[in-house]
């Protein structure tokens, strides 16, 4: 009976792996052909590219704190499949967007349900998870968006260079999220893994003020990824003329992220999240140096293996800190709290990036991508780690 508690990869717990693929798929299958997208019908300028593109992470950034509390107080089942019903609808209104507005609008509207059901989808996975290898489940589980996002971005280049047309993309990313919450429907949540909170209303019930310092770092890191991840298809056409080495990179990138978290899997299972934080950020600030200081395709392709070792280590390392400093009834808002952390930097690296490559060109927006990936080491080792330290619950 104790081998059967402690199964690491039991039937809910993959179907939770399953969704998050779902769900990442069908979002990176659009988003590094967005700008290009937006470029070509719309005749967008780059900055109004970073503003329609930074429109959902407002809308995330909105919603997250609030799904984080929903989670908490109410059925997780009913509040993932709810997220996911509207995530997939939205996806239809992407067809019907027939101006730039109506596009803004569309995007920024996608952001509220994408971030919600991230934040429910990944509580639901620390419940179905044995207590004792909680923190190793979270490393793993990381790995089946790092697989959709190996495939994805590949997929929807492939698709677009051999059909050029959109509604194609928008169809399948569509079905593909369609396909998730089908499978959420079928997921059983042991009713002992959810303990329900029954404080009253704070401000901790909607952001774990007691990981602040945690969540600030992590924006950094957010703010560099966000950057990286929009404006890649374009930059790399502009400035090095590799017109199909988009997929490639972020092939590249999801392969790294995939080594370093099954790697790191048994350092998260022995607590030493600070030591693979630390790895991490040190790695992927050595890549986007190389990215912005070696312009060649080999410091290309190096950039993406390096980025992707370094943040398959750190970001699950940043989301067991976070849920460490928090009680069993906070793990929602604890989730809440890293993504939209992560998101807020997320959003503030497409809208500065784009402004930063309107006035002054794309180099200058990596080479401030890769300062602020600097602050973000020096506050880790400075601040960040002691704090955590100092607050760790488990």
């Amino acid at each position: 009976m104790e081998a059967t508690q402690e199964k690491l990869w039991n039937r809910d717990y993959n179907k939770v792996m399953f969704i998050n693929f779902a769900l990442y798929f069908s979002f990176y299958l659009l988003t590094p052909l967005l700008p290009v997208y937006l470029s070509e019908h719309f005749d967008a300028s780059k900055d109004m590219i970073g503003l329609v593109l930074s429109g959902y992470t407002v809308a995330a950034l909105f919603v997250r704190p609030f799904s984080g509390y929903f989670v908490d107080s109410f059925n997780r089942k009913a509040v993932l499949l709810t997220c996911l019903a509207l995530y997939t609808l939205i996806f239809a209104s992407y067809l019907t967007a027939s101006t730039l507005v109506l596009f803004a609008i569309v995007r920024t509207l996608h952001g509220g349900p994408y971030g919600a059901s991230t934040v429910a989808n990944s509580t639901v996975a620390i419940d179905v998870l044995p207590s004792s290898r909680r923190s190793e489940g979270i490393g793993y589980y990381g790995l089946s968006n790092n697989i959709a996002t190996a495939i994805a971005p590949t997929a929807g280049i492939l698709i677009y260079k051999y059909i050029h047309n959109f509604d194609w993309l928008f169809v399948i990313a569509f079905a593909t999220a369609a396909i998730g919450f089908a499978v959420a429907g079928t997921i059983n949540i042991p009713e002992k893994a959810v303990v329900k909170n029954k404080q009253p209303l704070s401000l901790d019930r909607f952001f774990l003020t007691k990981g602040w310092m945690i969540g600030i770092n992590i924006a950094f890191f957010g703010f560099c990824y966000g950057l990286l991840s929009n404006y890649l298809a374009i930059y790399s056409k502009e400035r090095l003329g590799a017109v199909n080495g988009t997929g490639t990179f972020f092939l590249l990138l999801s392969i790294g992220l995939i080594l370093s978290r099954l790697q790191g899997s048994k350092s998260l299972k022995e607590g030493k999240l600070a030591k693979n934080a630390a790895l991490g950020i040190i790695i992927s600030t050595i890549g986007y140096f190389v990215f912005v200081a070696f312009p060649s395709m080999p410091g290309y392709y190096a950039t993406a293996l390096l980025i992707g070792l370094g943040n398959g280590h750190l970001y699950p390392a940043f989301q067991n800190m976070m849920i460490d400093v928090a009680h069993h009834n906070e793990r929602g808002t604890a989730n809440s709290t890293l993504l939209t952390s992560w998101d807020l930097g997320f959003g503030i690296g497409i809208l500065l990036g784009g402004v930063v490559a309107e006035f002054a060109g794309y180099d200058a927006a990596f080479w401030m991508n890769c300062c602020v990936h600097v602050i973000g080491l020096i506050l880790f080792f400075t601040i960040t780690r002691a704090f955590f330290e100092r607050r760790r619950l488990a």
